[in-house]
């Protein structure tokens, strides 16, 4: 069974057809005030169904133009909620914020500080860390699809390995697979080239990856293929690097791609192209890992409900597994996932990098693409579902097998997915 390590023990830490200009009025939810009028609450405060009423009127209002109502609804939601409440008080605060920054300056509530030091490299980075430290998630994701390499490279006369890994980060998907090519007979050599558009972070991969393989005496070599700054990251952009990619006449080719691939889809044809000249490489395996959700309607109304319902889920499943008072949720909340949703919220057009779609999208991309679906082993499965019980023993977890896809989920709303191809 895939383990933690030494590696990684230190290195965790269609489009919806309202028209917005012609909302129909929900008479079961509360309209925005007319203007002129205050909204005051005094002792008790409101109930968490009515701020997120109260949220999508905000939302609604922006549609609009109407800022002066935002305004005033945001000033609402901002005085009744926080970033160290329950669940529920957490997600207004983020998405509050999020809808202030689509407000002139002017009309921001003044209870959000500007919060572009969150955007620090380095403070990302950490937070990434804490991530895949206290969540399930990115474990789950690197956890399946590791599996599922293990599983496709198992064949005679495959010993030289070689791992096309799209946005690789800190690596630390890698360290169980290593352990387990180490430990293979006779023994495999591996290579790891690493997408990333940040050069430092690649060089620092590359040496903990080396030193980690040498410590097992794993024959292995990495090498960074550095991309641009991924904001002006173009699908012929990477395509174009594709093309001097390296690959020795004897090597299996492996690609993974953990959440990376939803980048690109400000244009979903190029993706295909992307997938076909992947496919044209003939790799032995694809894997491909995504949020299990539609970011990426072009309607901001549709985008921020789906985007509402989406991080309901996560922030609960944290509210379970963490204490309220853990420094580590907080920072996960407020700086990677409150990164997420300013952009998913803010951004628009070819600026807003978080373009999920669910699993039905890829699933036909992949074909046209010319892939086929290859089914997760039962012990991939099972897998996953030790991972859960043995650090993650909460109830509302679950995982669903539907399509030859792997789902992880809160309380039976699909999360991630992680698929296998060919």
């Amino acid at each position: 069974m895939l383990g933690s390590s030494s590696y990684s023990h230190h290195h965790e830490h269609q489009q919806n057809q309202d028209q917005e200009l012609h909302l129909q009025p929900d008479l079961t939810s509360p309209q925005p005030p007319p203007a002129g009028t205050e909204l005051h609450y005094h002792q008790i405060p409101p109930p968490s169904s009515y701020l997120r009423q109260l949220l999508l009127a905000c939302a609604r209002s922006i549609s609009l133009s109407d800022f002066t109502t935002a305004h005033r609804i945001a000033t609402v939601l901002s005085s009744n909620s926080s970033p160290s409440g329950d669940s529920s008080e957490r997600l207004i605060h983020s998405f509050t914020k999020a809808l202030s920054l689509r407000l002139p300056p002017s009309l921001s509530p003044t209870s959000f500080t500007d919060t572009s030091s969150n955007n620090n490299d380095a403070i990302l980075q950490s937070s990434y860390l804490t991530l895949n430290q206290i969540t399930p998630f990115i474990r789950f994701t690197h956890l399946t699809a590791t599996q599922a390499i293990l599983e496709a490279i198992d064949q005679p006369h495959q010993d030289h390995i070689h791992i096309l890994d799209f946005d690789i980060m800190h690596g630390v998907q890698w360290p169980p697979l290593m352990q387990a090519i180490a430990d293979h007979h006779p023994p495999l050599t591996l290579r790891i080239t690493a997408v990333g558009t940040d050069l430092d972070i690649l060089r620092k991969t590359g040496d903990r990856l080396s030193k980690f393989a040498h410590s097992l005496g794993l024959r292995f070599r990495f090498f960074p293929l550095l991309l641009t700054n991924s904001i002006n990251e173009t699908v012929d952009d990477v395509i174009n690097h594709l093309s001097t990619f390296d690959r020795l006449p004897n090597e299996t080719l492996v690609v993974n791609c953990v959440l990376y691939l939803h980048r690109m889809l400000v244009d979903r044809d190029k993706v295909v192209m992307l997938l076909k000249k992947i496919k044209s490489m003939n790799p032995r395996v694809v894997t491909l890992a995504e949020k299990e959700a539609n970011h990426n309607n072009p309607l901001f109304i549709s985008r921020f409900e789906e985007a509402l319902s989406y991080y309901s889920a996560v922030f609960e499943s944290l509210e379970v597994t963490l204490p309220p008072n853990s420094r580590e949720r907080m920072v996960v909340e407020q700086v990677w996932l409150g990164r997420e949703i300013v952009d998913i919220v803010v951004a628009e057009g070819e600026s807003r990098r978080e373009r999920h779609e669910r699993f039905v999208s890829w699933e036909r991309m992949m074909k046209i693409a010319g892939f086929r679906n290859v089914a997760l082993s039962p012990f991939a499965v099972s897998q996953a579902k030790l991972l859960l019980r043995l650090h993650y023993p909460c109830d509302g977890y679950n995982l669903e097998v539907a399509n030859d896809c792997l789902f992880l989920g809160w309380n039976n709303r699909a999360l991630f997915s992680v698929s296998s191809w060919h």
